[in-house]
């Protein structure tokens, strides 16, 4: 009898975690779960040390995504994405190399996950996974946002990208300023900056303002400037000497 594939489960939501690791049972000769990580950073480390022979992985997570732990493992095991959006569900995923599971995660669907593993047999299919990552990063970026969706309490809101005024990142956050409200992203500005349509311009480390608010720009010192962005009631906003060459190719000048 083959030995168990040491499993590791990450997802940042503790429903989908306990779902599948009940699933998971049904399968105790083939799985043995070992740990659950509940974002990308924790996953890494946890890969790093328990080196796991198969992970489920979610796409969507806060601080790092699946794709971004993936690119920064040194050795990637056998890999089963878990999503809630079936955009991800393509034919890069139906290889020999990694299987993919929409959520909520079906019994019936996890079997025939189960049964591929023995196409597996546990060999390095690091640089395949790869391939497929960067393949679907890409596809990724290539999609032009029109919301963001954060969560506030138990409910999920959907803020149009319209709406919004400027990012700010704070220390562990980034605070979405809108025309009603200021809401919390754990999104990066760097992740949110290569989502967001062109309209969105990053002018200091810490801001990514909405152009389409801009009232006024007025020169500073040191190659920076003032932007005045007007929505009932004028806010200002200091860009970042790094950031002027940017700006000015937004300005044309």
């Amino acid at each position: 009898m083959n030995k168990p594939y040491s499993t590791l489960i990450i997802d940042d939501e503790p429903l989908a975690r306990t779902r599948l690791e009940k699933l998971l049972l049904n399968f105790p000769e083939r799985i043995d779960v070992v740990g659950f990580s509940i974002n990308g950073r924790e996953a890494k480390q946890q890969i790093e040390v328990l080196k796991p022979d198969l992970i489920f992985l979610d796409i969507e997570m806060p601080v790092i995504d699946g794709f971004e732990l993936i690119e920064a493992l040194d050795k990637i095991p056998l890999i089963v994405f878990c999503t809630a959006h079936d955009e991800y569900a393509l034919k890069a995923f139906e290889t020999n190399s990694v299987d993919y599971l929409v959520k909520p995660v079906r019994l019936e669907r996890l079997e025939k996950t189960i049964a591929k593993l023995e196409l597996f047999n546990k060999k390095d299919a690091s640089q395949d996974i790869l391939k497929v990552v960067r393949e679907l990063s890409a596809q990724k970026k290539q999609k032009v946002m029109t919301s963001i969706t954060v969560k506030k309490d138990d409910k999920l809101i959907f803020i149009k990208l319209e709406d919004i005024i400027y990012f700010e990142a704070n220390d562990k956050y980034v605070s979405i300023v809108t025309n009603k409200g200021v809401f919390l992203t754990e999104k990066s500005l760097t992740q949110l900056e290569t989502q967001l349509p062109d309209y969105f311009l990053r002018v200091h480390r810490a801001f990514v303002i909405n152009t389409n608010y801009v009232e006024e720009v007025q020169k500073y010192f040191n190659s920076r400037f003032i932007f005045k962005l007007n929505n009932k009631g004028v806010l200002s906003v200091t860009s970042g000497r790094s950031y002027s060459g940017k700006i000015k190719t937004w300005m044309s000048i």
